[in-house]
């Protein structure tokens, strides 16, 4: 794992391709009871463009009982939520698993601290599709 890189992001490699990494992702969302919003296909939105970009997918998840709380304490906080991952492939052709830090959102939105639980289950969900 990299860590926080100051922007509040975190980067996991990924032991599996964007394609694998998005549907054992969205397998592991299933299982939980998590819901999937959107799955925001950046390359392939590309693609039909006419433009080249390595593989890039967005998902975006959430569950309402976990994020509302946190929205009704800080609503300025529903501009990163519902919560979101992106898998990606760099240059070399490594897949990254990138997510906002938990840490950084509580303090970029000011969260209480019993607060930080609704939002933190990223960094697992993170680490499930990763490896």
């Amino acid at each position: 794992m990299v860590p926080d890189n100051g922007k509040g992001l975190i980067d996991i490699p990924s032991n599996h391709s964007v394609d694998e990494t998005v549907t054992k992702l969205e397998g592991i969302l299933q299982a939980k009871g998590i819901t999937l919003f959107a799955l925001v296909d950046h390359s392939g939105e590309a693609a039909k463009a006419g433009m080249k970009m390595r593989p890039t997918k967005l998902l975006i998840f959430g569950n309402p009982r976990a994020g509302t709380p946190v929205m009704l304490a800080a609503p300025n906080s529903a501009i990163d939520l519902p919560l979101k991952i992106l898998v990606w492939e760099d240059d070399q052709g490594k897949v990254w698993v990138t997510y906002n830090s938990p840490t950084y959102l509580q303090t970029r939105h000011n969260l209480p601290a019993d607060l930080l639980q609704n939002i933190a289950v990223i960094e697992t969900l993170a680490a499930k599709a990763a490896e």
